[in-house]
């Protein structure tokens, strides 16, 4: 993927060599960022728009065992889930700012008690009867006979906060920012290694940076820089209403729909999933209707609270729904990319894991494992490179 093309000046730009460059401002490339910063390693984050990231329009949940994760990504997950209070701790310190999190405990209603006890993580969590459900979520639909509960499970205001925290974290740390700019393509010098990217920048000039080592944190974009990568995106709409303060104490994870309630009230409501949809932008009547018809099964009272904002974002997808990390097809490039739903709760595993690969660390048996799980070419064997 050589870039030698008319429209890209050869100059380097104003960035050293040694940088780590983050292609992608969103959370999982600010959250690597911070922890390469915090271990005292110059970091530039390129981002073309990072309000279009999946961090900003996601619900925030942090929910390994609601979402019934299995194998591999359930241990990811969990892992993950386990530092986050720390990771969180740490990114508040760095930037004064609170990031919303709250472990409030998830429940995922069923129709009754059977269906509760077939699911994956049934074994996580505590199986409620109706009685229980309602005690657990007032005003419940009458639907819902049956419900788990897993109290370990939580959410963070992402929306609102943590992204917030987390790029004054970065700016606090020196973490440069070259917001506006587009990554055109990747540069590789004559051993096939990562040597620059070509950058287009807000002004609209075109240039190229020198880099050794990146990490390409594009989420549903991630394909527009490497085509082999397995990253396409599912189209989410969303929408929040105002309800009274601490409303809804526990998340619900209905089927198709859930309710996200922040502490001063807000409810946040997700999410369609629209593969089809392509990067197609904007609000669908059909989208909005169904999560209108979702509030109205789980929560009927919601229905007459008085709406707030509607939003669509892009997750970044893989065919096995898990995240790619680790080492690229190009050496020198790390990926970070396609969390799909999952994106906000891999924050802290996914920037352990990344950085520790950046600065040359040795991983722990364990987390080896799970970097190994997760690389860009498990689909297709043949391709397996030996890096990672």
């Amino acid at each position: 993927m050589d870039v030698h093309d008319d429209g890209v000046e050869e100059a380097a730009g104003d960035v050293a060599a040694e940088t780590v460059l983050i292609l992608g401002g969103g959370l999982l490339g600010l959250a690597i960022a911070h922890r390469l910063a915090q271990r005292g390693r110059a970091v530039t984050v390129l981002s073309r728009n990072r309000r279009e990231a999946a961090g900003f329009v996601a619900a925030g949940m942090l929910a390994p065992h609601a979402e019934g994760l299995s194998g591999a990504l359930l241990a990811l997950g969990e892992a993950s889930l386990a530092r986050i209070p720390a990771w969180v701790e740490q990114v508040e310190a760095d930037s004064g700012l609170r990031c919303g999190l709250r472990p409030c405990g998830i429940v995922v209603p069923f129709r009754d008690v059977a269906a509760a006890e077939a699911y994956p993580t049934a074994g996580h969590g505590v199986v409620l009867d109706r009685g229980a459900l309602e005690r657990e979520v007032p005003g419940i639909g009458p639907v819902w006979q049956a419900g788990l509960l897993f109290a370990q499970d939580g959410q963070i205001d992402n929306r609102r906060r943590l992204m917030r925290a987390l790029e004054r974290a970065c700016a606090g740390l020196g973490v440069g920012f070259e917001e506006g700019s587009e990554v055109e393509a990747l540069q590789r010098d004559g051993c096939g290694a990562l040597a620059g990217v070509a950058l287009r920048r807000a002004d609209g000039g075109r240039i190229t940076l020198p880099c050794r080592q990146a990490v390409l944190a594009c989420g549903a974009w991630s394909a527009r820089l490497l085509p082999e990568l397995p990253v396409f995106p599912v189209k989410g709409q969303m929408l929040s209403l105002q309800g009274p303060r601490q409303a809804l104490r526990r998340v619900v994870f209905g089927p198709g729909t859930y309710l996200v309630g922040r502490e001063d009230g807000l409810l946040v409501v997700g999410a369609t999933s629209e593969p089809e949809a392509g990067f197609a932008a904007g609000l669908t009547p059909d989208g909005q209707r169904q999560l209108e018809a979702g509030i109205a099964a789980l929560l009927p009272e919601a229905s007459r609270w008085p709406p707030m904002e509607r939003w669509w974002g892009f997750r970044p997808c893989t065919p096995d729904e898990g995240p790619l990390l680790g080492p690229g097809p190009i050496p020198g490039l790390l990926l970070a990319t396609g969390h799909h739903r999952n994106g906000v709760l891999l924050a802290a595993i996914t920037a352990e894991l990344v950085a520790s690969q950046a600065l040359d660390e040795a991983l722990p048996a364990e987390a080896d494992q799970l970097l190994r799980a997760f690389r860009w070419d498990r689909f297709t064997p043949s391709l397996r490179t030996g890096g990672g």
